[in-house]
């Protein structure tokens, strides 16, 4: 997709994708798993906004954040097939360059409540990031990774992933949800590298 040709738009383009991941419905609100979406519910809410559905397989809400277009968006595809609502969502609001997608995702290779921003590489067996790479053909974009741990004893890591946190872990989850949406906000006002430097330390 990217450095083809040009991808044909509807609308005004934005400035900065944002994609939590996450599996839709209430049987999966409030998992490991959905770390991500809460960061672009939490994003829509801080501009006084929400997620509304829209024709790319996504929940969306178009913000102005630091004079920045900002489209953050929840996949409804689940997470095995978010690539597809990505791919969607790039064309519809005229992405045309991977800097300007940030994907927000659960890490099991970072300790509960970790947050490390990262650009390109590897996909850690991230079936959302996996998706991602096989529709826009890129490992390119820009990612916000939280920490959830790896499982304890012979949990599967499915099953893990798509639970809900004990209490303890619950809190940090959120405050690492907060400083995402804080890292979204800073990407747009100094950049993705010094975001990250900060972040990272």
């Amino acid at each position: 997709m990217f450095g083809r040709k040009k991808t044909e738009r509807t609308g005004t383009p934005a400035d900065l994708l944002v994609v939590g991941l996450g599996n839709p419905g209430a049987d999966y609100e409030g998992t490991r798993h959905n770390v991500g979406a809460d960061v672009v519910e939490l994003l829509a809410e801080r501009n006084h906004d929400r997620l509304k559905p829209t024709k790319q397989a996504a929940t969306v809400a178009e913000l102005r954040i630091a004079d920045s277009r900002v489209v953050v968006a929840f996949p409804q595809t689940f997470m095995n097939d978010s690539g597809r609502s990505v791919r969607d969502l790039v064309k519809r609001h005229g992405i045309e360059s991977t800097d300007a997608i940030v994907v927000v995702h659960d890490e099991l290779d970072l300790d509960v409540g970790r947050l490390k921003l990262k650009a390109g590489g590897g996909l850690a067996g991230h079936n959302g990031l996996k998706s991602i790479n096989q529709h826009l053909h890129t490992q390119d974009f820009l990612r916000i990774r939280i920490g959830i741990g790896r499982p304890p004893g012979r949990q599967s890591v499915s099953d893990y992933v798509l639970r809900r946190p004990g209490k303890a872990d619950r809190v940090e989850l959120d405050i690492a949800v907060e400083r995402a949406a804080d890292a979204v906000e800073q990407i747009l006002s100094v950049g993705f590298d010094a975001t990250m430097n900060d972040v990272n330390r």
